[in-house]
């Protein structure tokens, strides 16, 4: 297949990329290019790359395309509150637009990167893809929206799937570094501390990156009837704050890497939630197996580990990233903010 991956040079992007090829696939890239071609650099030779904004995307690039993976938009609560338009443009409404072009080019297949976040505030209990969601936040409204237009567009002629991602971990080209796990890991290294808000007691559903990644593929490849339609869940498994925090202090003390455990205030949003991977399991036989422990390895051997303090470089953190670009952009353009200005 010919693969268009929207947002192919973001967090998730570039490591389903690479198992794209891997697989024997063909890559086409549409990314604004925020964080540049860099992540990209490892398969450059082997993928096309269309700068440009998923809100304006295009018609060529949708020549020769077999099928979609969307992974494009702002992708956590801090980026979607500091912007709420740019983030309901890009999330909702763009998603809305790929799908109608979906259908007018003849591209059946698409696989959505949505949010298990969407599962907050239901109670305390392990929820699956029927449970009534009632989502709040700016970024989970987004992506519940998002779900309903591709759901409606569903049909004989176009068969989405939707990818409820739990909280996503792990090492990429284009790391994040405020993400729980991968947070955590870096304010050991870099502040010798890790900060527990509330007491670190809720519960998250977590999924290592390259599971994800994996989740589309399996997705894309599998036949339509078995998966065209549906939504599905993406998780490991599920854990309270304070145990993954006790994992990496534990995993950094066999390299002499030594953190305390400090309690926090309650953040403005704490989402506290748990859900289920069985259906994607029982409908294709994927389930996401890399550990917790499997990925903060990995993440400490890609890290700066001797000179911690490169962790603080903005471009690991996405509203840290995107507000510094706000600024640049501010001062080339008039004051025009980087968030409207980016179909330019």
């Amino acid at each position: 297949m010919k693969v268009l991956v929207t947002g192919g040079a973001g967090y998730i992007g570039v490591v389903l990329c690479e198992q794209l090829l891997n697989a024997g696939h063909h890559v086409r890239v549409l990314d604004r290019l925020y964080w540049g071609r860099v992540p990209l650099r490892q398969f450059a030779d082997r993928i096309e790359v269309v700068q440009a904004d998923v809100r304006d995307v295009p018609a060529e690039v949708f020549d020769g395309i077999d099928a979609v993976a969307h992974l494009a938009g702002l992708s956590n609560d801090p980026t979607a509150e500091f912007n709420t338009k740019a983030n309901w443009e890009m999330n909702a409404t763009a998603t809305e637009q790929l799908a109608h072009a979906c259908k007018k080019y003849g591209i059946k297949r698409l696989t959505f990167g949505s949010s298990a976040s969407i599962y907050d505030g239901l109670g305390d209990d392990i929820f699956d893809e029927t449970a009534p969601v009632s989502p709040r936040g700016a970024y989970s409204c987004s992506k519940h929206a998002a779900e309903a237009a591709l759901l409606a567009a569903a049909g004989k002629d176009f068969a989405p799937v939707i990818l409820r991602q739990g909280t996503v971990y792990g090492y990429s080209t284009r790391m994040r570094l405020d993400l729980v796990v991968n947070t955590f890991i870096k304010d050991a290294l870099l502040r010798g501390a890790l900060y527990l808000h509330g007491g670190g007691w809720m519960y998250r559903p977590l999924v290592d990156i390259t599971d994800v990644a994996a989740a589309h593929v399996r997705c894309l490849e599998a036949p339509a009837e078995l998966v065209g339609g549906e939504i599905f869940n993406v998780v490991h498994d599920n854990f309270q704050i304070r145990e993954l925090a006790m994992l990496v202090t534990g995993s950094l003390s066999l390299i002499g890497r030594h953190a305390r455990l400090e309690n926090a205030p309650v953040p403005a949003i704490n989402r506290n939630y748990r859900c289920s991977n069985r259906k994607l399991q029982d409908r294709i036989g994927f389930s996401p197996g890399v550990t917790v422990l499997e990925s903060i390895e990995k993440i400490i051997s890609n890290l700066p580990v001797d000179d911690p303090t490169q962790l603080s470089h903005p471009r690991y953190y996405n509203i840290g990233w995107m507000t510094l670009l706000d600024e640049v952009v501010a001062e080339q353009n008039g004051f025009a903010s980087v968030w409207e200005t980016a179909r330019r």
